[in-house]
């Protein structure tokens, strides 16, 4: 089946194969939040993007094989509501940007800044911090040497918009400074994008409104 990427609540994952990546996202929770499990082919090894909520639900899709480790993309607790639960049953590492880890009450075993790198299996995830959104947001892009780059952007990036800044002007700047810098000056239109919440887009459907949210705002 194609992949969409359109999730809800209580409905299954959809699933993305690639040639040297699976990626399942799922729905959980009361904010309608995505989460992410990817599966290293080679390897059979698991990671998951956001324990956000339902750990059920989690802990149902990541199977008998558990997990490696989990990566909380930033510090807001709709982001890490089951991370507690999902930790004590498969005791995985860790990880989260290094200026939101203090804001995340299960310990961070693997602070990352930008450049780091994180491994599921022989796949390898490079991390970007963007200020704005949060002090320490993280997006980690998965540059596939068979096809395009994917990029799962937390609350950073989402279909029509950054992430909410709440009205501060600094934090909109930075964070579309740094979603611009770091994201689509440095990636293809074909780059496809998984948010924290709602549906995948690509950095191409994306780009051509750029000035469009600088003028606007947010």
């Amino acid at each position: 089946m194609t992949y969409s990427g359109a999730v809800k609540v209580g409905g299954p994952a959809d699933v993305h194969e690639l040639a040297d990546l699976i990626i399942s996202k799922v729905a959980v929770g009361p904010m309608d939040n995505n989460a992410y499990l990817l599966r290293c082919r080679a390897t059979g090894e698991q990671l998951l993007i956001d324990a956000a909520a339902d750990p059920g639900t989690l802990l149902q899709l990541i199977g008998d094989d558990g997990i490696a480790s989990v990566v909380t993309t930033h510090r807001h607790g709709d982001h890490w509501g089951a991370l507690r639960e999902v930790v004590d049953a498969t005791g995985a590492l860790t990880y989260a940007g290094r200026y939101d880890a203090e804001g995340i009450p299960v310990p961070t075993g693997v602070p990352v800044e930008d450049g780091d790198t994180i491994t599921v299996g022989r796949v390898a995830l490079t991390v970007r911090h963007l200020v704005g959104h949060t002090p320490g947001s993280i997006v980690l892009v998965y540059d596939d040497p068979h096809g395009h780059p994917h990029l799962f952007t937390g609350d950073c990036l989402f279909p029509g918009g950054v992430g909410n800044t709440w009205g501060d002007t600094e934090a909109f700047r930075s964070l579309i400074d740094g979603v611009q810098a770091k994201l689509f000056d440095r990636l293809p239109d074909e780059t496809w994008v998984y948010p924290g919440h709602g549906a995948d887009t690509t950095l191409g459907a994306e780009r051509p409104h750029l000035e469009e949210w600088r003028t606007r705002g947010w």
